[in-house]
């Protein structure tokens, strides 16, 4: 059932740039986890969002092999340009030939490290649009640091909160990083800061805006 919806979806939707479909199959030839991918359905859902709000500066932490940049670059403003933060080094190659490829290298700067020490770098910049799909069990520290560097009425979007339906059983899930997802929807809740509303598209994506 799922092929076929995922098949359906696909006939009935505009084709996604070719770069993608390039960069779907370079990621499953090239490394063992083609599985944490963006995908079709949540990189258009990326690309849309960012067309509709045009974005002039873009944060994506956790970019793996440069599929969600590009669709999220697809939305920036005239002049606007866009961090991807990443910590496994030997993906470089991959993302910044997608990025080639894509036509947004001069757009897109690719930062290589630890995610936390990153945004540490990062704390004088403002963005409109914060994407977030990295180590889930660093979700909360992720966006205690960039709440503040987000523009009132900017957003950030974390992927994953769902964790494949583990976060809304009873008893709080045992693996670290679904415990830490329960702690991060609740946060994000609670935080006058912000106000969400979590997509059950795919594996989740908590859409938060910024007051």
């Amino acid at each position: 059932m799922n092929r076929r919806f995922d098949q359906y979806l696909a006939v009935n939707s505009t084709p996604l740039p070719q770069v993608l479909e390039w960069l779907e199959r370079e990621t499953n030839l090239r490394t063992k986890h083609g599985r944490m991918l963006s995908g079709p359905v949540v990189g258009r859902l990326l690309a849309a969002f960012s067309v509709m709000i045009s974005p002039s500066r873009i944060l994506e932490i956790g970019t793996f092999t440069g599929y969600s940049a590009i669709c999220l670059s697809q939305g920036l403003a005239p002049g606007g340009s866009m961090d991807a933060l990443e910590i496994n080094d030997e993906l470089e190659p991959i993302i910044l030939e997608g990025f080639k490829r894509a036509g947004i290298q001069g757009k897109v700067r690719l930062i290589i490290g630890d995610a936390l020490v990153s945004l540490d770098s990062l704390a004088g910049n403002t963005y409109d649009l914060v994407y977030i799909d990295a180590n889930k069990r660093e979700y909360t520290r992720y966006y205690e640091k960039v709440v503040p560097i987000v523009r009132s009425g900017g957003y950030i979007i974390a992927d994953n909160v769902l964790w494949d339906g583990k976060v809304f059983r009873e008893e709080i899930p045992s693996d670290p990083q679904g415990a830490e997802i329960v702690r991060f929807n609740t946060i994000v809740k609670e935080d006058h800061r912000t106000e969400n509303f979590i997509l059950p598209l795919r594996d989740g994506l908590n859409i938060i805006r910024k007051l």
